[in-house]
């Protein structure tokens, strides 16, 4: 008979949880792993909400199990080491993202791509290596393999680089990998939330010349005054995508919701290339002649691997890259996930566990 996730470890823990496909959350006793000797624990003090949460909690991509303990922008302070530990002590500031482990053994893991192994553990809803339910970062405390923490620069304030360890990784790493780094470059960013807005300040520190994509006309504020962008296109004024025809050389789509990709290709120069880091529950059509017409690529992308990981914090930590975050309570989550669902926040809700998880 399978133990209670409170009887299935021997270190108690609480977090909030739901139960079934409505997302809703609850406070719930489980319990982590002790420490192993390759393991960093820490107390947990902030986590950022994603909308992959949401999506999770509610099982819209299918694969959710329940309980489910949400969380994966996790952030906190050391409290205990393994043995075999060699980069982290107690007291450090430390943060885990998306997974908590991968097979180490496959061509992905031995090139730092743990997050493209066919066997890659995410931080909740999936199995770990002894068979037990991995939770996440909704909750009082975190254990987690070494080669999966990052360590925080001191200048990084947790709170707000919280969200990078997600939306942070999910817009850097393709910006390294699809050559969006070198200035004067063109780079557009559709969809300003979570992600977008994210993506806008890592291009700017890169040196890129950055044009923000929304259907939202009263973004635009935001968009060039407060996040730094040089210029903004409505995506549904033709007239405006007429002007900007092949002036892009890369574009970074965040939109998670069923959107057109014609005007976008239509953005980009000869060679140009469209990253998907959205993750639409429907598939897009995609039209093949302008892709031929160009030499255009459309291509995807999921989060990075661990190495790039820290050099995208350490990235931040140099050149003050932070989300923009709205800090709440524990208890405020259900409500914050309505809103969430209703694209009502700028940009990104961070749960403060140190001081208003209470326990039950």
């Amino acid at each position: 008979m399978a133990k209670s996730p409170e009887q299935e470890h021997p270190t108690k823990a609480f977090g909030w949880a739901a139960g079934d496909p409505s997302g809703v959350l609850f406070p719930f006793k489980f319990s982590r792993r002790a420490t192993g000797e390759k393991d960093v624990r820490f107390k947990v003090l902030y986590c950022g909400i994603c909308h992959s949460d949401l999506h999770s909690l509610k099982n819209e991509w299918g694969f959710s199990t329940y309980p489910l303990v949400p969380g994966h922008e996790i952030v906190g302070i050391v409290t205990e080491v393994g043995s075999k530990v060699e980069k982290f002590k107690v007291g450090d500031k430390v943060g885990v993202g998306c997974m908590v482990g991968a097979c180490h053994s496959c061509d992905d893991c031995d090139n730092d791509l743990e997050n493209y192994c066919p066997k890659m553990i995410f931080t909740y809803g999936a199995t770990y290596h002894d068979g037990t339910t991995t939770y996440g970062g909704y909750s009082d405390v975190m254990v987690s393999e070494e080669r999966y923490v990052v360590r925080f620069p001191e200048n990084l304030p947790l709170d707000a680089g919280a969200p990078l360890l997600c939306a942070g990784i999910t817009v850097y790493s393709p910006m390294q990998h699809f050559g969006f780094t070198k200035p004067g470059m063109h780079i557009g960013v559709v969809g300003l939330g979570g992600l977008g807005h994210v993506a806008v300040k890592f291009a700017k520190a890169f040196g890129v010349k950055v044009t923000v994509i929304s259907t939202s006309p009263n973004k635009k504020e935001e968009a060039i005054e407060h996040l730094g962008a040089d210029s903004f296109l409505v995506s549904r004024d033709p007239d405006q995508i007429q002007a900007a025809l092949g002036t892009m050389d890369g574009i970074i789509d965040t939109v998670s919701a069923v959107h057109p990709l014609l005007p976008l290709i239509g953005l980009l120069k000869s060679q140009g290339k469209l990253v998907m880091v959205g993750a639409p529950d429907r598939p897009l059509e995609l039209p093949v002649f302008p892709l031929l017409m160009g030499r255009k690529i459309v291509a995807g992308s999921c989060i990075g691997g661990m190495k790039e990981t820290q050099e995208m914090i350490d990235f931040a930590g140099k050149h003050n890259i932070t989300a923009e975050v709205e800090v709440i309570s524990m208890d405020y989550v259900n409500t914050a996930m309505e809103r969430l669902e209703k694209n009502d926040v700028r940009y990104r809700f961070v749960i403060d566990i140190g001081n208003t998880l209470k326990a039950a």
